[in-house]
């Protein structure tokens, strides 16, 4: 496996913008979310990850729990897309539609967009507020094996702290998942 440099934007620093196809075959804007939106949270997914598939209930949750606050959550799947088409933009749809994700899922085909966030692993969370800056990044949570489990909710604690003015108590996590494949 080659591992690439990434940029890995700092917490603190502005996240990149970005233009990605979506399954629904609109072009995604991160400033038109900033617009819109108090928070986005952007999760590194893909179709095949057997630790995104531990999450995926638990970020429909989150997505659902702070929606009307003014959070919405996207994915961007940026997996080698050279494969066997586990990641082509038909299969995301496929995925999407089989485990009723009700938030855009992006395809960051030329992994660019990745890169530029520092996404390492799959599911890696990274929480932006409304002005364009990185505020959380890393872990979901620190219990992926257990849905129901006590343990710290890092990305819910985030948005939390976020919504309510106050200090990001644990702003960055190391990722725990499933390595990005990255293109060589």
């Amino acid at each position: 496996m080659t591992i690439l440099e990434t940029t890995n934007t700092s917490v603190g620093g502005y996240a990149p913008d970005f233009e990605l196809p979506g399954i629904d075959n609109q072009v995604h804007h991160l400033s038109r979310y900033l617009g819109n939106f108090r928070a986005v949270g952007v999760i590194s997914l893909c179709n095949y990850c057997p630790y995104v598939n531990l999450y995926l209930d638990r970020l429909k949750g989150i997505q659902e729990e702070f929606a009307a606050d003014g959070f919405i959550l996207i994915g961007i799947n940026a997996s080698d897309i050279t494969g066997p088409s586990w990641s082509s933009l038909d299969r995301m749809k496929a995925f999407a539609q089989d485990h009723e994700l009700h938030f855009p899922y992006l395809w960051d085909s030329t992994q660019e967009v990745s890169r530029s966030f520092g996404a390492t692993k799959t599911p890696m969370a990274f929480l932006i507020d409304s002005h364009g800056i990185l505020r959380y990044r890393g872990q979901i949570d620190n219990h992926p094996q257990e849905p129901s489990s006590l343990g710290e909710d890092y990305l819910r604690n985030a948005i939390a702290a976020l919504f309510k003015g106050e200090e990001i108590p644990v702003p960055e996590t190391e990722p725990v998942g499933t390595s990005l494949i990255w293109r060589i």
